[in-house]
């Protein structure tokens, strides 16, 4: 793309921008992950969080927000990729509505591991996995923790669509004007 997804514009706003938007009214704070160049988040005016750990893989990202929650005396932590610019309104209501120490959503069949809730409680767990010589993938962790999985209908549009190529950008830039978004 060029560029760091997140800073990709739909419709004049950010990823990250509407991002943020859709996510405020659903949780009490919000942490951005990000290694290296934190600068670039500083518009935002939110707290960033480095990865803890030296492994390379999305886990570690979730390690390090598992870490500030049990700091913060968090009973959740809800993670979503940077390239989603269509979050649904109900997106933790019905995440934690599983009962479950994982949930992650799903659409149209597929399960979006990177957007998931998850109880700090699985730190240790996640930071025992994170050690092996070959750190289990988000996909095959998310599986062994039993995450739930809650689908969403992917009518009137998908509320995970991601943005990773320049023609799905535009595919984005649609959705966002048909549906007012």
């Amino acid at each position: 793309m060029g560029r760091e997804k997140a800073f990709a514009t739909v419709r004049n706003r950010t990823i990250i921008s509407r991002i943020i938007t859709q996510l405020t009214p659903q949780v009490d704070r919000i942490l951005i992950n990000a290694n290296g160049g934190e600068e670039r988040f500083w518009e935002f005016g939110l707290q960033l969080i480095a990865d803890v750990l030296p492994a390379r893989t999305p886990l570690a990202g979730l390690h390090a927000a598992l870490s500030a929650a049990g700091v913060r005396g968090f009973h959740a932590v809800l993670t979503v990729p940077s390239d989603a610019p269509f979050l649904p309104a109900d997106l933790v209501l019905r995440l934690k509505s599983s009962c479950e120490d994982a949930a992650i959503a799903s659409s149209g069949g597929q399960q979006h591991f990177l957007t998931g809730l998850w109880s700090p409680k699985l730190r240790q767990t996640l930071e025992l996995a994170l050690g092996q010589s070959q750190p289990p993938r988000l996909q095959d962790w998310a599986r062994s923790c039993r995450a739930a999985v809650i689908d969403w209908p992917m009518e009137p549009y998908d509320p995970f669509f991601n943005v990773n190529t320049p023609e799905e950008l535009a595919e984005a830039e649609r959705i966002a004007a048909e549906f007012g978004l």
